[in-house]
């Protein structure tokens, strides 16, 4: 039977406490930051060299839903009854929001270093010091808004605007595919400044500090946000139930996405899992 995802803002008081103790706990035992070392490992953007298979690519999606099932499981390890809720960031859309709570996901940083000092995950409280990073940061760092650049969270008509794209996605397969679902989600826009910056790529930008760049699931945030482009995929799936992952086969030798991007049928690291295996995963777990 498949297990729910719910929304961060119906959680009850027991189901908040339940997800934060777990992630404490997975922090305790040494199993929280090889997650984040699996997304620095497979930040590849397109302008490196290799396989891309987390972000500017196709398997963005069927990878961070892998991912997300990992992660899940490794939570229901301590404890069975957790899932992991979304943050529906066109409705939640201020540091106000039950989201930032001190009981949960804590608030915004704070002073020059914007450094967080709320709620479970702040550095005081000795239970969330950062291991893996890009930075030499070794506490929680957030930015909302990114007052210096201000930068406002997605609308519905945004998402809408993504959503209602019915290709999966497009050549040249990366950042710069000009339509397609995917990239539309993903967030790669036009444009200068924080024009650049669309949905996915712009609540990571609102966040700002660790949920920037490689490091991103260093605040666990991160697995709420995924949660719900996960869910905005899932939707899509069922609005558009003949629009299959794409590429469907390979790009040949003369293809500059050549053994650079995965095709439906084709193994995605570290997993051996393919986008194809990652399509239908309602018998796992459903949204609310």
């Amino acid at each position: 039977m498949a297990y729910i995802r719910k929304n961060q803002n119906a959680l009850t008081s027991a189901e908040r406490k339940k997800f934060v103790a777990a992630l404490l706990e997975l922090k305790s035992r040494g199993e929280y930051d090889p997650f984040v070392r699996t997304h620095i490992t497979y930040y590849v953007s397109d302008g490196e060299s290799g396989l891309r298979v987390a972000h500017m690519t196709p398997s963005f999606l069927p990878w961070h839903r892998k991912f997300l099932l990992e992660f899940e499981a490794a939570l229901q390890r301590i404890d069975p009854s957790v899932t992991v809720p979304y943050w529906d960031w066109t409705v939640d859309r201020t540091p106000a929001a039950s989201l930032w709570a001190e009981d949960f996901m804590g608030g915004n940083g704070s002073g020059g270093d914007r450094q967080v000092t709320t709620g479970p995950f702040a550095y005081a409280t000795g239970d969330w010091t950062l291991k893996e990073n890009v930075t030499d940061d070794d506490f929680l760092v957030r930015d909302f808004g990114h007052p210096t650049d201000p930068i406002d969270l997605p609308t519905q008509a945004q998402l809408d605007a993504a959503v209602s794209d019915t290709t999966y996605d497009v050549a040249p397969w990366n950042s710069t595919s000009e339509s397609g679902f995917r990239n539309r989600l993903e967030g790669w826009g036009d444009g200068s400044g924080n024009e650049q910056y669309q949905l996915h790529n712009r609540v990571h930008r609102w966040v700002g500090g660790n949920m920037l760049g490689g490091a991103s699931p260093n605040d666990p945030v991160f697995w709420l946000h995924h949660a719900f482009v996960d869910r905005v995929w899932a939707r899509w799936q069922q609005a558009n139930p003949t629009s299959a992952y794409l590429p469907a086969k390979p790009p040949g030798p003369d293809d500059e996405q050549y053994q650079r991007i995965v095709a439906r049928d084709e193994a995605m690291p570290p997993w051996n899992v393919k986008p194809s295996e990652m399509e239908d995963v309602t018998s796992i777990y459903q949204y609310t």
